[in-house]
This record gives structure tokens, C-alpha cells and sequence, in this order.
């Protein structure tokens, strides 16, 4: 390119601006880190935005990550400067890392805005830092690609495979009917998570590293590749190396995510097998960068999608079975005929061009779409006057008997009031009953907690019950599994229907039919209606305050309503 032709880079802003007491000041308190003249000449600076963080045990080995990516920016002729931004780890927050990813978003979106940055890499793993960060970026719009830390090693426990996640949901079983002593649990816990990375079942980190493979922010092959394969490093080092050519390109991020890509991306989590969390974080980020989505859609394009991916908790594999298969390229390969093939990734090439030689090593792990292992396998949208907005269910996860059911409600009108009466020898309830519980969407726990997938009363397990039917406004966790039926719109704690139901109402679910429907007449609801109260909120300042009054609904992706459309990365305004 003729050097008159050359886009001028937004880090020149700040280095070589018109103003020599800003560029003296930008360029001289820098230095004292030993950088040398030619960083501020021209050369592309970029960010890179790490999610490290020591109490995010899925994210504990990207600290290191960094230098990879720091050593393919420096090979590229780009300029590298970590940042950090708010990490949330699955495992630790109260009362959910959900409540935070808005906020990581924000930190996220101003932190690349507010500085002399050309492009970004975006270090994520936990289930949360993936959408979060994407989300921020979006909003600023700069060229970007992401690094996904990658799944543990698979678990092994006395022999079997133990899926990090998935094993938790069966614990309550194997304590009540299999013996499972207490040393049992702590050699579980070990085998369970014995490398650096994330759960390396199909659930929602996994989910995540997938979507943003098949929406084309990263390299191909990304998604798969265990945290601590050597090939891992590789790809950092080469994410580095290629963001500079996009930067170079203005191959921005909303070049990449055009509506195109987001519905290759709702198909291939169908063929994956991919987490119901999936569906409000691909909502809030199309709603970042400015592209319609509707809840519908996910059912419309995805449902019918056969499920390609044997991996817990909808099969028995993991994902570095799935990676030594041949990973997502193989998955991409085998759904060309269903996807968009001119969409364009972060390298540049097309979505279908980067892995057209993909081959599967494992058809146990990898299947066809002649012989997938379940014909249809995505996720399933059910409206009724339950769920005016929509509510969602995972059929591959789901216990196919229980897809059509008639039950009387039990209700349970809080965490605390299930997680007090469930096991209680005295609760009138049964395996043909319909578990409710309320006050767990966005506004209510607050922040759209992982307990919809409520843990079967003690009484019933020990009579072998292993699955019912459960609804909640509420999501469940990516490794969980069951007839669990969640996102319900609107959620209770804003006056949603769901907040009307009482033992004893009658509820219908049809997924074939797409319906979720509670037996009571119109004329008592409304009664209901103008005795019910809304809660209190459960905090009054702060974030969280801020988050309960501007939270969407879940049909929405959950996002803070002020957020929603992308701004851009233009800053007029000098600190000096």
C-alpha cells in the first residue's frame, strides 16, 4: 500500500498528535517502562484485554497467555499493552457471576475506548468473560479477535470420564443410592479438574470458545484446544501476529458479525449440542453491535439441526475427545450445506474456506448428518400464557418422555424457601409434579442465576427418580442436564405470570408443539394479579441497584437497557 494510501491509526491520536505538549506527555510517562522511539512511530498499538484473575480458576493460566500474544504482536510490527478488566469466575461470585457481566462489558467497552488502542485481543475462558468482553468490544468497534483460554484435560475417576460440571449434578444420586463416602467426593473433586482451563464438558465456556469460533473471531480451530496443548500457545502467538494485519485491514468487528454470522452460529450450537446460556449472551451481543436477533430464531433456525457432537452432558465425551476428533472445523465441514459461506472471519477468509479440509478422526465423538447421533437436536422457544415473551429448553439435555407433560405445579416461591422444603419428607410432591420456582430471573436473584435445574427432592431420588419436569425464570448451568424449562419472559419479579402460579395449578408443557401453558381461567389470574406485590429490591445502591433497574429481559439477552447499540471509538477530548 503507498504510505499517502495508509489509514491513519487512532493510537497517532495520542503519539503524534498536533499538539506537542499531549504527545510529550502521552509518549513520556511510557517510557519509563523502556520503550523505545520507534513504538510511538506509526506502528499499530494493541490491547490486549486479559481476563486473569487468581478466583477465576478457569482463567488462572492466561497471565501467561499474554506473552504468547505479546510475542506474535511484537513479530507483526505492532506495539502489545496488557490490560486487565473485571473477571468473573463461575465458581466463586455471589450471587452469580451473571450479575457481572454487564458490568465487565462496561469496563471492557471504556477501557479499549479511552486509550490509544488500534486493535484488541480479547483473553477469555469462564463462561462469562467470553460475552462479556465481546460485548465491550463491540461497542467501540475496533478490529478484534479473540483467544479462548481452552477446555482441562479430560477428567478420569476410577476409570471413567468425569465431566468438570456435569459430574456436580449427579452428586446428590450417588450420595443418597450409590454409598459415595465423603473420601469419594474429594478424589471426584480432583479427578475432575486436574489441569488449567476451563470445564471441558459441552457447557458454557465450551459453549462460548464455540460461538466465537463460528461467528469468525478467532483463528480456525480455536475452540477446542486444551488449555495446556502446546498448540494452545501456537495459536496465541498467531492471534497476536494476525491482529495486526486486521488492524492494518480495518477488518473491524462489525465486518465480522453480520446477521449471516450470527445465524451460522445458532446453528452450528445446535449441532454441538451447546448451552442454553448460549442463547442471552449471542442476543445481547447482536444487540451491541446493532443487529436484530429474536428469541424466536433460535428455534426457527436451530431446532431442527441434528446434534453432531457426542459430549457431556448430552452424550458421554469431552472436549479434548472432541478436539482430538478434529474439533469444530470438522462440525463446520460436515454443516456447510446449512450454513452462510461468504461470511467473513478474523482471518480473513471465509468461514467455510478455513475449514474445508477438516476431516473427523472419531466418528464415536464426531458424527454425520446422514447418522447424527439425534435428529434434531437444538434449542426449543415454548410461548403460552406461562411465558408470554418466550422460555427455552434444551431437548438434547431433556428426558424425551417427559417433552409432552401434565402435572400440578409445586411451587416454590424463593431459593431460600426451595433449597428449606425440597428434601422435606412432608412435601406434597411427586415425579409426575412440575417443579416451579420463582424469583431467579434478571431482576429477582438479582442477576439470572444457574438454579433452574433444581435438584429433585431427596424422598424421590431414593425411589429412583432421576428426572421431572422444572420451570424457572432462572438459567441452569451449560454442564447441567434435564426436562428443565428456563428464561421464563417475563420473569416473575416484575409481575410475570410465573409470579401467579400456586401448588396445585395445573401446567402443561407440549414442546412439540412449542407450548407452556398454566391451567387457570383468565378472570383468577387477574385476581392474582391485583393482590401480588413485587418484591423488594434486594439491594439499593451501587452496581446492583443500578443493574435491577436497568436490566432487559431474558428474551432481550439480559443486557442494561443503556447499553444496547454501539456507540463508537471516537474520543474528542484530551485529559491535558
Amino acid at each position: 500500500m503507498a504510505e499517502e494510501n495508509k489509514k491513519k491509526l487512532r493510537s497517532e491520536d495520542w503519539f503524534n498528535p498536533k499538539d506537542e505538549k499531549s504527545a510529550f506527555i502521552h509518549r513520556s510517562w511510557l517510557r519509563n517502562q523502556g520503550y523505545p522511539n520507534d513504538y510511538f512511530e506509526g506502528r499499530p498499538v494493541i490491547g490486549i484485554c486479559n481476563t486473569w484473575s487468581e478466583l477465576t480458576p478457569c482463567n488462572g493460566h492466561l497471565r501467561d497467555f499474554a506473552e504468547y500474544v505479546k510475542r506474535g504482536v511484537l513479530e507483526a510490527g505492532g506495539v502489545p499493552f496488557e490490560f486487565p478488566v473485571t473477571s468473573m469466575g463461575e465458581i466463586l461470585m455471589r450471587p452469580t457471576a451473571m450479575l457481572f457481566r454487564n458490568l465487565a462489558s462496561m469496563d471492557t467497552e471504556e477501557s479499549i475506548r479511552a486509550n490509544p488502542l488500534d486493535g484488541v485481543v480479547l483473553l477469555t475462558g469462564c463462561d462469562k468473560t467470553t460475552p462479556a468482553t465481546v460485548m465491550g468490544a463491540c461497542s467501540v468497534d475496533l478490529p478484534t479477535i479473540v483467544v479462548p483460554g481452552g477446555p482441562m484435560l479430560n477428567g478420569k475417576y476410577k476409570g471413567e470420564r468425569i465431566g468438570s460440571g456435569t459430574f456436580v449434578w449427579q452428586l446428590k444420586d450417588k450420595i443418597k443410592n450409590e454409598g459415595f463416602t465423603k473420601e469419594d467426593q474429594i478424589e471426584a473433586e480432583i479427578c475432575s479438574a486436574r489441569s488449567a482451563g476451563h470445564c471441558m464438558t459441552m457447557g458454557t465456556a465450551s459453549t462460548m470458545a464455540c460461538m466465537v469460533e463460528s461467528l469468525g473471531l478467532t483463528l480456525p480451530g480455536a475452540a477446542a484446544i486444551p488449555a495446556v496443548d502446546s498448540r494452545k500457545k501456537v495459536l496465541a502467538q498467531l492471534s497476536g501476529r494476525r491482529i495486526v494485519e486486521m488492524v492494518r485491514e480495518d477488518l473491524k468487528l462489525s465486518k465480522i458479525l453480520t446477521r449471516e454470522a450470527f445465524e451460522n452460529a445458532i446453528k452450528i450450537n445446535a449441532a454441538v449440542g451447546g448451552s442454553t446460556n448460549f442463547i442471552v449472551h449471542l442476543l445481547a451481543i447482536a444487540g451491541r453491535i446493532g443487529i436484530k436477533l429474536d428469541l424466536k430464531e433460535f428455534d426457527t433456525l436451530g431446532s431442527k439441526i441434528p446434534l453432531l457432537v457426542n459430549l457431556m452432558p448430552s452424550g458421554k465425551f469431552l472436549m479434548e475427545d472432541f478436539f482430538d476428533a478434529g474439533g469444530l472445523p470438522v462440525v463446520i465441514n460436515e454443516m456447510k450445506e446449512h450454513l452462510h459461506k461468504d461470511v467473513v472471519t478474523a482471518n480473513g477468509k471465509s468461514l467455510i474456506d478455513n475449514n474445508t479440509s477438516a476431516e473427523s478422526y472419531n466418528a464415536e465423538v464426531i458424527a454425520t448428518l446422514d447418522q447424527p447421533f439425534m435428529e434434531e437436536a437444538g434449542i426449543a422457544v415454548l410461548y403460552g400464557n406461562l411465558c408470554e415473551d418466550g422460555a427455552v429448553i434444551k431437548p438434547s439435555a431433556a428426558t424425551p418422555e417427559l417433552m409432552t407433560h401434565r402435572g400440578k405445579a409445586v411451587v416454590f416461591e424463593t431459593i431460600e424457601d426451595f433449597l428449606a422444603s425440597v428434601d422435606d419428607p412432608d412435601l406434597d410432591i411427586d415425579e409426575n409434579s412440575v417443579m416451579v420456582l420463582k424469583g431467579v430471573g434478571p431482576v429477582g436473584y438479582p442477576g439470572m442465576a444457574e438454579v433452574g435445574n433444581m435438584e429433585l427432592p431427596e424422598k424421590l431420588i431414593k425411589k429412583g427418580i432421576k428426572d421431572m419436569v422444572r420451570i424457572s425464570d432462572g438459567r441452569m448451568s451449560g454442564t447441567a442436564f434435564g426436562t428443565v424449562v428456563l428464561h421464563v419472559s417475563p420473569e416473575s419479579s416484575v409481575g410475570g405470570v410465573l409470579a401467579l402460579v400456586q401448588s396445585g395449578d395445573t401446567i402443561v408443557l407440549d414442546v412439540p408443539n412449542r407450548k407452556l401453558h398454566l391451567e387457570v381461567e383468565e378472570a383468577e389470574l387477574q385476581k392474582r394479579k391485583a393482590v401480588w406485590t413485587p418484591p423488594e429490591p434486594p439491594v439499593d445502591r451501587g452496581y446492583t441497584s443500578l443493574y435491577t433497574k436497568t436490566v432487559q429481559q431474558s428474551h432481550l439477552g439480559a443486557d442494561l437497557d443503556f447499553l444496547v447499540g454501539k456507540s463508537s471509538a471516537d474520543v474528542t477530548r484530551d485529559a491535558h
